[in-house]
């Protein structure tokens, strides 16, 4: 991985550079002005600077040499919104790779970079290996077992800390410190995972940041991070053990040999929870300058382990308490009051909204307890906690802060796998009376656009039953003794006198209601008969209408209201007859419910072209008609009454090329 240093005041030209290039690649570290990377490139952690210079005036080159100052040999690239040739000459002079305008392309740039640092570059030692060194580890194989002791009886005192993963790591490297002489140290960690987070790790990032360091600017070090795919970071995630800046990983790892200079250290060690990599421990030797043996790295290297499992514990106990606080929050600002309720019926929480409901003005806005609550409520509670079991949402209007208001109210267990009963309980309490209201209000409103809509389709079918009426009124006195306008005035009489009173019988039925058990006995053969005859009086067809029924199979009797049965299916067989006027056909099938249930099953048939596909989904709809004329009430009253007689009425959909079909089922006696 490279360090790519960019040097501008404009946030997006930083912003741009961070975006087109590979995280796994290069590392980007922005500054604004180059005194506060002095540091960066005096220690060679920088590999290519990045420089927003306008090549216009000697300020661009004076800058160019500046940076020339820290860092000799570190490569430049330069972005520019304008340039003269001149001063352009000059950067290129003073040792400047390229000269790019403004704005930042991102294929330009990585190619750029890629002729800058080839794939397969030979690695470089910054750190050259010190034989010595090495030879010296291999000379001191002894570890004094008091001092060894002494430490691990101290390191018991760093765990207390282990909720507080800041302290814990500072005073783990104190430890270090004063036990084996550390003189520079830093931690470097994974990021936690967030309040939602599936685990401790924070899964999406691959970069170990500075938490902890003595003997480092912290300045410095928030610029600075170890990456899980190379350096130190990437090997210790790897591999999972020591590492040293003279091993022979390291001199052949240029990334390596060069983040060992920057931070100036000789050892790594990586902090793991027995599962993964937390972070990395990095520094230098001891404040003596000489080596550690590698049984003190070993021991070093357990005690980290158990400072990994506490540091994963502390992250995990933050995000517990991220999740009850988030919780807490929401509770809060609901609308709705929530109480939760302990196993020894303590109030465990209780938000604003609850306080206002159950609180009275003398109690002020102190803390709800679960005596504050209604007998009727508190008794649900304390019987959903010991039985563990649910009480379905119920109605309740009798809070005395609340007269006249109507509350919807639950009540939750919060059950445990080893627990019978329940641990605790939580009170929903939410406010519907407007909601009620609404509701009242939209039911009224919906009746009157019914009733709109009914007055309108009687108008109009009064109308239409008026007109012929009408007519033969204004002739009267004229064509009184006509015979053939008796005849007709006769004819247009009785149409009439017929097409209201089947209004009349349908607007009655609608408006009925049934209540009890039905006793009249019902011989549903001579019910359909009769109904038949009753709508072929009201079909205007000129061909004799024909009905075919399996009336003789067995005489099935049912209990209802005989008449409304018979006005239910006269609508019923009317609209078969209107199907097809030129072959008015009727077959009616009898039969029982193929499933085995003791009903009566009805099959009305007409010989038309069958339902279309809308027709027979909205037909029992009211006011829902195909014809010109009518109000569209038949099936509506017919479903009505079926349905009042616990029997249910529907329209199967339709097949292609088939007549039309209603079923009707009723129950039948026991």
């Amino acid at each position: 991985m490279r360090t790519l240093l960019v040097i501008t005041r404009q946030l997006s030209l930083a912003h741009a550079v961070q975006t087109v290039l590979d995280p796994v690649k290069f590392q980007v570290i922005t500054k604004e002005a180059i005194p506060e990377a002095e540091f960066l490139l005096s220690r060679g952690a920088i590999d290519a600077t990045i420089l927003d210079a306008e090549l216009t005036d000697a300020r661009a080159i004076r800058l160019i040499e500046e940076l020339r100052t820290f860092a000799p040999g570190c490569p430049i690239l330069i972005y520019s919104g304008e340039k003269q040739w001149e001063w352009e000459e000059d950067a290129y002079l003073l040792g400047v790779e390229h000269i790019l305008t403004k704005p930042v392309r991102g294929r330009l740039l990585n190619t750029l970079l890629d002729r800058l640092f080839p794939n397969h570059e030979p690695g470089k030692a910054l750190v050259p290996a010190s034989p010595t060194a090495i030879e010296t580890v291999a000379l001191r194989p002894y570890v004094d077992p008091l001092r060894a002791l002494e430490g691990l009886r101290r390191f018991s005192g760093v765990l207390a800390h282990s909720l507080d993963a800041s302290a814990l790591l500072k005073q783990f490297l104190l430890l270090l410190r004063e036990i084996i002489g550390v003189n520079r140290a830093v931690i470097f960690l994974r990021k936690p995972s967030g309040v939602l987070g599936d685990g401790p790790l924070a899964q999406d990032d691959r970069w170990l940041r500075s938490a902890c360091a003595i003997g480092h600017d912290q300045s410095v070090l928030q610029h600075f991070a170890l990456s899980l795919g190379a350096g130190i970071g990437g090997y210790l995630h790897r591999q999972g053990r020591i590492l040293r800046a003279g091993s022979h990983e390291a001199q052949n790892s240029r990334e390596i040999s060069k983040e060992f200079q920057l931070l100036g250290a000789q050892v790594a060690i990586p902090i793991l929870d027995r599962e993964s990599l937390l972070g990395v421990v990095v520094f230098d030797e001891r404040l003596t300058g000489e080596p550690y043996a590698n049984e003190e790295l070993a021991l070093i290297f357990h005690m980290l382990e158990e400072v990994g499992l506490a540091i994963r514990n502390t992250w995990l106990h933050d995000q517990l308490v991220g999740n009850h606080d988030m919780v807490a929050d929401i509770l809060g600002q609901l609308g709705s009051g929530c109480v939760v309720i302990g196993g020894n019926l303590n109030t465990l929480h209780a938000n604003i909204a609850a306080c206002e409901y159950f609180l009275t003005e003398n109690q002020g806005k102190g803390r709800l307890e679960f005596s504050d609550l209604p007998q009727e409520l508190g008794s649900r509670i304390f019987t959903v906690i010991k039985s563990g079991g649910n009480v379905p949402p119920f109605r309740y209007d009798k809070l005395p802060n609340a007269p006249g208001k109507a509350f919807r109210v639950s009540i939750l267990p919060f059950r445990t796998a080893s627990a019978t009963g329940s641990n605790a309980a939580l009170l929903i309490i939410e406010d519907v009376t407007e909601h009620e209201r609404a509701q009242r209000l939209e039911i009224e409103a919906s009746n009157l656009r019914l009733v709109k809509s009914m007055a309108e389709h009687l108008a109009h079918e009064i109308g239409n039953s008026l007109v012929p009426l009408s007519t033969h009124q204004q002739l009267l006195k004229e064509s009184i003794s006509d015979p053939e306008f008796q005849e007709s005035l006769s004819s247009v009489l009785a149409a009439g006198v017929k097409r209201i009173s089947r209004l009349s019988n349908q607007m009655v039925f609608l408006a009925r209601e049934w209540k009890g058990e039905f006793r009249e006995s019902v011989q549903i053969a001579d019910l359909i008969v009769e109904a038949f005859h009753e709508a072929h009086t009201f079909h205007p067809g000129k061909k004799l209408a024909q009905l075919q029924f399996n009336k003789d199979i067995s005489p099935w009797t049912v209990t209802g209201d005989h008449k409304a049965l018979r006005h239910a299916f006269s609508e019923i067989i009317l609209n078969a007859l209107q199907a097809n006027p030129e072959d008015p056909n009727v077959a009616v099938h009898l039969s029982e419910n193929p499933d085995g249930s003791p009903e009566l099953r009805v099959e009305v048939r007409d010989s038309g072209s069958g339902f279309e596909l809308e027709a027979a989904q909205r037909a029992p709809e009211p006011f829902f008609s195909t014809r010109n004329v009518g109000l569209g009430l038949g099936l509506t009253v017919s479903r009505k009454i079926i349905e009042s007689h616990h029997g249910k009425i529907e329209i199967p959909l339709p097949q292609k090329g088939e007549p039309g079909v209603v079923r009707i089922s009723l129950p039948l006696p026991n």
